[in-house]
């Protein structure tokens, strides 16, 4: 059987605990990150113009929101935080504690929920000016870290 890596383990948990929702897992192996995208879906029923992050209008039947999260090794990776609703770091070759990912996907799966819930009620809201956007806390995150699992996932050979 073959060792799990980072990459075994993120592909078969997300697949677990965030089954209902389009999820990418992209592993850019010249950059040494992991992102993991996802996309959020809802019906504009009335038809609203909306400006993206851009300030392009849309008023299309079907709403679709995109954003992701990184993991990046600090000491390989360039990137710019500002494109990723998170970026966490791990341990280059060694890796990352396998209780940090297991957090990750957890916590993911929350701000997806609570994300989708807030882009209906967005949706909803007529209000010139609602704003939707999510939100990833460190803290929260950090909060569901099991500190009793030691073990390391290690940064997958390729």
């Amino acid at each position: 059987m073959a060792k799990e890596t980072m990459i075994s383990y993120l592909d078969a948990y997300l697949g677990k605990k965030i089954p209902d929702y389009e999820l990418n897992l992209d592993w850019d192996t010249r950059n040494r990150t992991f992102e993991i995208a996802f996309r959020l879906y809802a019906e504009n029923k009335q038809q609203i113009e909306l400006d993206d992050v851009d300030g392009v209008a849309s008023e299309e039947e079907i709403i679709e929101f995109e954003d992701a999260i990184l993991l990046a090794d600090p000491e390989k990776s360039t990137v710019d935080p500002e494109e990723y609703l998170a970026v966490i770091s791990y341990e280059g070759k060694k890796g990352m504690k396998k209780a940090q990912l297991k957090a990750v996907v957890d916590y993911l799966r929350e701000v997806i929920e609570e994300g989708q819930s807030d882009l209906l009620d967005f949706l909803a809201d007529d209000s010139e000016d609602a704003v939707f956007e999510l939100t990833w806390s460190d803290e929260e995150f950090k909060k569901r870290i099991r500190t009793n699992d030691e073990t390391y996932l290690p940064y997958p050979k390729f």
